[in-house]
């Protein structure tokens, strides 16, 4: 039997793969090439950023782990103020007047009371406090201890360095990409290599024979006017053409 993620998979890249073959099409090619020519010229800044992240994962996950990390749902340890035992939220009763009494509810901790307790997890928790969701950090109270003024400080210098400016500094490297993207040149290349592809994978060997489908001499008008503009240009960046128009 199939399981369920592999299905979940496989229907994501199926979906995917379909959506490509839309981009022969120039309406949607365009935003094709922009995506993926954005993404090649953002790559190394996002592997900078994934490194920032999981260093900060990493001293999260030292800072907040519980002593006992195997069974730390089944072991109370009030002496460690990182235990789930000790994190969980308590419920005072009180009466049809509005007093309080003296019995008192626990909520039972679960693997989401402190999402510290194995690396994955803490990379999980700081991705999420990326997002802005910060309850994987909310069960800690500001106490004047080392650890909690520590973690604070994380939490201000992450808050800052990530979220602030370097997320700032990711959309505006952005736009500029676009600005570079954003020409039907890239397209033109795009479609290109499809058809290089289906001319290399999709065809059988009697059809590239065809002279009707690939003529040994392909003519193409261009504007005078606008051919020696581009080789003037061309020329002073330092391309080398043999003959001239």
């Amino acid at each position: 039997m199939i399981p369920d993620w592999a299905l979940s998979i496989t229907c994501i890249l199926l979906d995917l793969k379909f959506l490509l073959f839309f981009r022969i099409f120039e309406y949607f090619g365009i935003y094709f090439a922009i995506i993926f020519g954005v993404a090649k010229r953002v790559f190394f800044f996002l592997l900078v950023l994934a490194i920032i992240i999981a260093s900060f994962a990493h001293g999260f996950f030292l800072l907040l782990h519980p002593r006992n990390l195997l069974d730390s749902l089944n072991e109370q340890n009030p002496n460690d103020s990182n235990n789930p035992w000790t994190l969980y939220n308590t419920y005072n009763q009180v009466d049809e007047n509005g007093n309080i009494l003296n019995e008192t509810l626990i909520q039972v901790p679960s693997e989401n009371t402190n999402l510290f307790y194995s690396y994955p997890t803490s990379l999980l928790a700081t991705y999420l406090f990326l997002t802005g969701n910060q309850n994987s950090l909310s069960p800690w109270a500001p106490k004047p201890t080392t650890e909690n003024t520590l973690l604070f400080i994380l939490m201000a210098v992450f808050s800052f360095l990530i979220v602030i400016y370097l997320m700032n500094l990711f959309i505006g490297l952005l736009n500029m990409a676009i600005e570079k993207d954003n020409d039907r040149a890239l397209y033109l290349v795009q479609k290109a290599e499809v058809l290089a592809e289906i001319e290399l994978f999709y065809l059988l060997p009697h059809q590239r024979r065809w002279r009707s489908w690939f003529p040994e001499v392909i003519y193409c008008r261009v504007d005078v006017e606008k051919t020696r503009i581009y080789i003037k240009e061309a020329i002073k960046k330092g391309t080398v053409f043999t003959d001239y128009i």
